[in-house]
């Protein structure tokens, strides 16, 4: 990392310190002028997103983007637009699609272990501790679990299952109004079906059980994070076997950054495996949870 970029100086100098990082900005238009910067990652909460990435776009730097990748599907058209438009690259910094168990799991799908998918249900959930965050709570920031937390139960879903013929989901709203707790359904032509569900209410186990007419996979305890989940194979109804799959040390980011970086030696735009089109199906599926779900943003 050459250079860190934050709203105040201080901050900025404070957490390159920390990280030994050689360049310290106070602003984002400090940042994106620096010439050593080949790539920019945003991880500044989901409401500020279009705003920063369109920042370093239209100075023409390279942006990895973390999820949700916007607000709405409105936002995240204008950014590949400009993207598209400017040639430069940006990839949505979705990491779980990376993860050694997620094409693990793909492919055995692929190669029909499970036989066909029949249903997918995969939950999310902590309780945040006091003091909470802003970025949970504050609807500006794009606060609420659809967004925060949900956007990695849509991922998962729409890896197996593809684009939902029917979008059903309610929602409990926190005293901010963003939801403090969602429920949502998927149901296809051919009858399949997905339950999602994501709340700031409950610690759950954080699991994901995709479900086929041959055997199922339980991704657990954490279906999203390489370094903490593990791939149960259910060939019946009990019995269960542990599917190993590569692991090595570090927090899991590598696989995605190894990926970004390949995308920028060979001049890419954008990326083979995240590209634009997965990153719109993801929000404009979380626009339609929203919709249905009655939660809504001033951006929208």
């Amino acid at each position: 990392m050459i250079a860190a970029g934050s709203r105040s100086q201080s901050v900025a100098d404070a957490f390159s310190k920390e990280f030994g990082i050689p360049h310290s900005h106070g602003s984002y238009g400090s940042l994106v002028n620096d010439d050593e910067v080949d790539i920019i990652y945003v991880a500044s909460p989901h409401g500020l997103h279009h705003e920063h990435v369109m920042i370093c776009l239209q100075h023409k730097r390279a942006v990895l983007c973390e999820k949700a990748f916007a607000i709405n599907s409105k936002q995240a058209n204008e950014m590949i637009e400009t993207a598209r438009k400017e040639n430069v690259f940006l990839m949505e910094a979705l990491w779980s699609k990376f993860t050694p168990q997620h094409q693990l799991v793909q492919k055995m799908i692929k190669n029909g272990e499970l036989g066909e998918i029949q249903s997918v249900l995969v939950h999310f959930g902590f309780k945040p501790e006091a003091p909470f965050s802003n970025r949970l709570y504050e609807p500006a920031l794009g606060g609420g679990t659809v967004l925060d937390i949900g956007v990695y139960n849509v991922f998962m879903v729409l890896s197996v299952l593809g684009r939902p013929d029917i979008v059903e989901a309610s929602m409990k709203p926190a005293s901010t109004g963003v939801d403090e707790q969602c429920a949502a359904t998927f149901r296809y032509k051919d009858g399949k079906i997905a339950q999602l569900f994501s709340t700031f209410l409950s610690n759950l186990a954080t699991e994901a059980d995709i479900n086929g007419n041959k055997a199922r996979i339980r991704l657990t305890p954490r279906f999203y994070n390489p370094t903490t989940s593990h791939i149960e194979f259910y060939p019946g109804r009990i019995d269960k076997q542990i599917i190993p799959h590569h692991s090595e040390p570090g927090f899991g980011y590598q696989f995605e950054t190894r990926h970004v970086c390949e995308c920028l030696r060979q001049g890419l735009t954008e990326s083979p495996v995240m590209t634009h089109a997965d990153t719109l199906l993801i929000m404009e599926t979380l626009d339609r949870i929203r919709a249905s779900a009655g939660i809504h943003y001033d951006a929208d």
